[in-house]
């Protein structure tokens, strides 16, 4: 069986490969350089390049292939570079998927919980419609690239992830010193909702949408799934279970919004200051078992 992965250095690539190997699983890389071992092929996402003879015969393919949302600050050109690396690369790939005569059982394409938009406390599950704001922009252009594949006939699950809880990397790692020193706070109000989940079933949530019904999987899951554990949190909330994870305690005045409209540009408002409270319904659905459902067990597993 082989798997084909895009975006396989990052956090949720890099951890998704490792757990498929360790599976017996053959992955193959598709790397955007010259490739330096056998389970590496070259594309080109801008360029619309990628070999069909590497796509052929595969049994699934997950791209996870996409610039860094919260990494800078958000210039024009940022916000075009983001947009245009998560749509120019998913649509060389539903493309080249589509013309194969030979193609993988199914298509886990990576999307964001962005998509709902501010939903308050409101929660939603994968029935909710788009909300407003760039990030709900790019994952409905995101998803809607996937078009050629789920028209060609694979099997097409986006992946509606939300944050994803690891050392690794991500925000976790990045506020994790600063929870250590007793300095962790709320951000503005602190009743914006954060829907996480760890990256332990982040992982196992892709390797059962990959798996067949008859082996215990999702096989016939099409469509978006949120992939965000049961029980999302407040922002007031997840500061109080990582300040008692890390033993020490929180601060107790929240970093007003204006500081971090003025640390973060406009990433403040829509990927710090508004949330979405986001079930995962589908998953649940398909008979995926969750290893940490509640945020402290996380917390204590990752750390």
């Amino acid at each position: 069986m082989t798997v084909i992965v895009t975006g396989a250095s990052g956090l949720l690539g890099s951890a998704l490969v490792e757990a498929l190997r360790a599976d017996g699983v053959r992955v193959l890389r598709l790397v955007r350089r010259a490739p330096q071992s056998a389970d590496e092929s070259f594309w080109n996402p801008a360029k619309g390049l990628v070999d069909p003879a590497a796509l052929s015969g595969a049994a699934a393919v997950v791209h996870l292939a996409g610039a860094g949302i919260g990494d800078r600050r958000w210039s024009d050109e940022r916000k075009r570079e983001i947009m245009r690396s998560r749509v120019e690369g998913t649509r060389t790939l539903a493309a080249a998927l589509a013309a194969l005569r030979s193609r993988p059982a199914v298509l886990l394409s990576a999307s964001a919980v962005g998509y709902y938009g501010d939903t308050g406390d409101r929660a939603v599950d994968e029935s909710a419609p788009p909300g407003e704001g760039f990030l709900a922009e790019v994952t409905r252009a995101w998803e809607a690239a996937t078009a050629p594949a789920a028209e060609a006939g694979v099997r097409t699950v986006t992946l509606r992830t939300g944050l994803v809880l690891s050392r690794e990397g991500g925000m976790l790692q990045r506020v994790l010193p600063i929870f250590k020193l007793g300095l962790g706070a709320p951000l503005g109000s602190g009743r914006q909702y954060w829907s996480w989940i760890s990256v332990d079933d982040w992982v196992g949530a892709v390797r059962h949408l990959i798996a067949g019904r008859a082996d215990g999987g999702g096989g016939d899951v099409g469509g978006p799934v949120n992939l965000t554990a049961p029980e999302p949190v407040t922002n007031a909330e997840f500061t109080s279970a990582l300040a008692r994870a890390v033993r020490r305690p929180a601060m107790p005045l929240a970093v007003p919004a204006p500081v971090l409209r003025a640390a973060l540009g406009e990433f403040a408002r829509e990927g710090v200051l508004t949330g979405q409270r986001v079930l995962p319904r589908r998953l649940l659905e398909s008979g995926y078992a969750f290893r940490h459902i509640r945020l402290n067990e996380a917390l204590s597993a990752v750390l």
